[in-house]
């Protein structure tokens, strides 16, 4: 089942690699509907209360599906005096075409049970003009808040603030907790200074087809270089780039020209470009108008990763403090569907400069790749190849088991390659698969 998803997988990637527009193979007419958000596969189910009384337990290490209308959901976490990072992230998913505003958006604040908010532990994020996933994170730094040092009961509430106006209806909501090992001593205490910023030197070579995904759970794994895919109105594609301590990330991304229905001077939020962290708190944004012919949207190189950032007072280096897959989700806005043929895709290429050699880790108590804050072999080869985590540990399974036949030898790997070749073909029939 593996190989036949891997082969329709490589030849739709073959399609966009060749310009071939993939949606143009449905039938012409009406458009398909947009993928949905992927759920974290294993998500287990919670329900968040107004009260901290009643509040259930979330854990570190685990993702979690709730819904979330407007206003406040609390949950119970139990910490340790450990020097240990908290993270606290809350996805937002709204239904495609729900209407908000510029105010709207979820915030997670971490507090003690005496109802104090952690020092400096809020995230926010807010809408721009459409109605796509969105994050925050909250944090509870075990290592410098005395506030937030000592063991025992902590909360995490998760805001939904929406106007008026807004859709007012219950939306699904994604919560994952993690967790970053203490350090031990000589642990920075201020910001690195000094950095240079700037626009990124943004490649300029041919484009390699990689579709992206649908949310943080599915996002295609990307290096340097130049990646093409395609939108359609009101669609967010999800990437993921592996940066280590002291690599930097610049990007671009642009929509070429659509196949426009009729004249339109512009559509605001055409185009949106936003970088997220390895716990899911956004690192920085930028949006543009899109009227049909061309856009293009470039961030700022980051600052290299590193410890000492969580204690800038820059807004966009803060978040850039642990090593770990980065997300860049890409939206185009609903908006671009009143003047162009939303059942034609647009072309969009992706710019990627990844700069700074892989510097030594922090000295921290434990191996911080259990909570996400690390990049490994298996990482850079998932970048290489452009995985999404689930292909990823399909891939890592597979060579796992390959080595168990080798290891066996010629006439026990043979009886259990017969083995497992009859499972799959088992497996085919039982979901109606033929071999491709």
């Amino acid at each position: 089942m593996g190989r036949v998803r891997t082969t329709v997988w490589a030849a739709a990637l073959g399609m966009v690699a060749a310009g071939v527009p993939v949606a143009a193979h449905a039938e012409a007419g009406a458009p398909q509907p947009l993928p949905a958000y992927r759920p974290a596969d294993g998500a287990r189910k919670v329900e968040g209360k107004p009260s901290t009384a009643d509040a259930p337990l979330i854990e570190a290490g685990n993702t979690y599906e709730d819904t979330i209308g407007p206003g406040d959901r609390l949950y119970r976490l139990v910490l340790e005096q450990d020097g240990s990072n908290a993270y606290v992230s809350a996805v937002l998913r709204p239904p495609a075409g729900a209407k908000v505003s510029g105010s709207d958006g979820v915030e997670v604040e971490i507090m003690t049970t005496a109802g104090r908010s952690c020092p400096a532990s809020t995230g926010r994020a807010t809408f721009g003009y459409d109605a796509v996933p969105l994050a925050a994170a909250g944090v509870r730094r075990g290592a410098e808040d005395d506030d937030c040092a000592p063991a025992g009961v902590y909360y995490a509430k998760v805001t939904r603030t929406a106007a008026k106006g807004s859709d007012q209806s219950p939306w699904p909501l994604e919560l994952k907790v993690q967790r970053e090992p203490g350090r031990g001593p000589g642990a920075p205490t201020t910001a690195p200074s000094g950095w240079p910023t700037g626009a990124p030197s943004l490649p300029g070579t041919e484009a390699v087809g990689r579709p992206g995904g649908t949310g943080f759970n599915d996002a295609r794994a990307l290096g340097a270089g130049v990646w093409r895919d395609e939108m359609r109105p009101g669609q967010t594609r999800w990437y993921r780039v592996p940066l280590d301590w002291g690599q930097r990330l610049g990007l671009g991304a642009e929509l070429s020209a659509a196949k426009k229905t009729k004249d339109f001077t512009s559509a605001s939020g055409g185009l949106g470009v936003t970088l997220y962290n390895p716990y899911r708190s956004p690192v920085s944004g930028k949006g543009v108008s899109y009227d049909g012919v061309q856009a293009g949207v470039t961030l700022e190189k980051t600052p290299p990763v590193d410890y000492g950032n969580r204690f800038s007072g820059d807004r966009e280096t803060q978040p850039v403090s642990v090593a770990g897959w980065y997300y860049v989700a890409v939206t185009m806005g609903a908006k671009v569907a009143d003047f162009t043929e939303d059942a034609v895709p647009v072309p969009l290429t992706l710019r990627l400069e990844v700069t700074g050699t892989p510097a030594e880790g922090p000295a921290y108590k434990e191996d911080p790749a259990a909570g996400g804050f690390a990049v490994g072999p298996d990482d850079r080869t998932a970048a290489r190849e452009g995985l999404t985590a689930p292909e990823a540990a399909e891939a890592a399974g597979t060579r796992s088991l390959m080595r168990v036949v080798a290891g066996a030898g010629f006439g026990a790997g043979t009886l259990l390659l017969a083995v497992l070749g009859g499972w799959v073909v088992l497996g085919r029939r039982r979901r109606g698969v033929t071999s491709v």
